[in-house]
């Protein structure tokens, strides 16, 4: 008798998904979990709270989608059932993308939200209905306070990258987004570090959490070949970057960390006069619309070189970076795993560059200690300049001191001071005013893309 040979060990599968997500995944050429989609999805589906802690490419967007789309049914009320809150309105388009492709199959209904567009506009996406929605916490929260959508039918929470969240000031928005939600929901979180406050958060949300952890099982680091070199100033480090770039064979696709948005410009304009036409350049200070189509250049390869901060080192997931260059040594040796994570990616081997000034040689260190591992020391190629030139960080300050004046002499801060204390209490007024508005009963309206 003819038997079906048995699936193999470890393929989706092995999964307690649906057909039409199965379906899915084989058109998107996914046949092999991660170790974070092996250990998260059966803990998810369990329906108790769960807390995964996972870098950035090892897969946790799929670990918290399948099997939170697994548990999604169809209804005939236009509010959500699933809820995924990121840091960025990258992150938004990254997810909710991600969703679409996920449920090809699937009659699911998926809208992002975030700041820096227009909230009339997404409002009246929202009122056509939804089932997954996928927000920055402030333009969620701002959106929920007009009575938009309400979360009377939510089952799902997602709070991904939170470390992220708390790390840009979050967490008072987040919190708003937790007193809208209804107490019996399944609550999941992800992040790539545990820090003190994190398990704040935990600890205030979840009720008795499963923890699932993918460390680096095959580390991409022993994928990425890294070097540093060492610079005396940030001018010279510009002189060194165009340097390497100029081999195009070798530095095809780059990802260049400046350590702020002043200085990712003027990179940028360094690169922009070297090499025209071939970077590009991100940051929080460009337009929504800018930002979107510089990662699309850059991951298409219309733009050789992208120039960020660390505003995308965390959770977007860009392809074929041949190389990760970064200015600076950031203060976190965290932030700089995340960078070298950009690349080394899907089984391809990496590069990371590292450019020290003698200031941020313990900071190398600290990250040296963090990776267990040392990274090599480049000589400077006698073949580029040094310059002696500051920019304004590195130059010494001066400070003037400060002469105060009485009071009664200018009047003015004494009325600013009770204007402040007017406002002490303004968060717990806007929470109470959310609930209200959340309270509601939930109106009525066409579900969006239902035939």
């Amino acid at each position: 008798m003819n038997q079906a040979d048995p699936e193999p060990p470890h393929t989706f599968r092995n999964l307690n998904l649906s057909k039409p997500l199965w379906r899915a995944l084989d058109d998107m050429g996914l046949t092999t979990p991660t170790r974070i989609q092996r250990e998260a999805v059966p803990a998810i589906m369990s329906g108790r709270d769960v807390v995964g802690v996972a870098q950035t490419g090892t897969g946790k967007t799929l670990a918290y989608l399948l099997p939170a789309l697994r548990k999604w049914r169809f209804a005939k009320h236009a509010f959500p059932q699933i809820l995924v809150v990121v840091p960025t309105r990258e992150l938004v388009e990254q997810v909710a993308g991600q969703v679409e492709a996920l449920t090809k199959y699937m009659d699911v209904v998926v809208r992002g939200i975030y700041g820096g567009s227009s909230m009339q506009t997404q409002q009246m996406t929202l009122q056509e209905g939804l089932d997954v929605l996928v927000a920055t916490p402030g333009r969620l929260v701002d959106i929920a306070l007009t009575g938009t959508v309400k979360f009377k039918h939510l089952h799902t929470l997602v709070i991904d990258e939170v470390d992220e969240m708390l790390e840009q000031g979050m967490r008072p928005q987040l919190m708003n987004v937790l007193d809208l939600l209804p107490r019996k929901r399944q609550n999941l979180m992800f992040s790539a570090t545990m820090t003190e406050e994190v398990e704040r958060v935990i600890a205030e949300t979840f009720d008795f959490p499963l923890y699932v952890t993918a460390a680096r099982s095959g580390t991409p680091l022993e994928q990425i070949e890294q070097l540093a070199y060492p610079a005396p100033n940030f001018l010279s480090k510009l002189k060194l970057l165009e340097h390497l770039l100029a081999e195009p064979a070798v530095f095809q696709k780059v990802l260049v960390f400046a350590p702020s948005k002043r200085l990712a410009d003027v990179t940028f304009d360094h690169l922009e006069r070297a090499f025209p036409g071939h970077p590009t350049v991100i940051h929080g200070n460009k337009a929504q619309n800018a930002r979107f189509r510089a990662l699309r250049n850059f991951e298409g390869g219309d733009k050789r070189i992208l120039v960020a901060t660390d505003l995308v080192s965390r959770g977007l997931d860009i392809e074929g970076v041949s190389h990760v260059v970064s200015l600076d040594v950031p203060t976190e040796p965290e932030a700089y795993l995340h960078r070298i994570g950009r690349t080394g990616r899907a089984g391809e081997r990496g590069a990371a560059v590292a450019m020290y000034t003698p200031g941020e040689e313990g900071l190398l260190v600290n990250v040296e200690g963090l990776m267990r591992r040392p990274v090599p020391r480049a000589g400077w190629p006698a073949e580029v300049a040094v310059t002696e030139e500051l920019i304004a960080e590195e130059r010494p300050q001066t400070f003037q001191p400060t002469v105060r004046t009485k009071l009664r002499e200018t009047g003015g801060s004494t009325h600013e001071r009770s204007a402040k204390r007017q406002k002490t209490n303004q968060g717990n007024r806007r929470a109470r005013k959310l609930r209200r508005k959340m309270s509601g009963k939930p109106g009525r309206g066409k579900r969006g893309g239902r035939k």
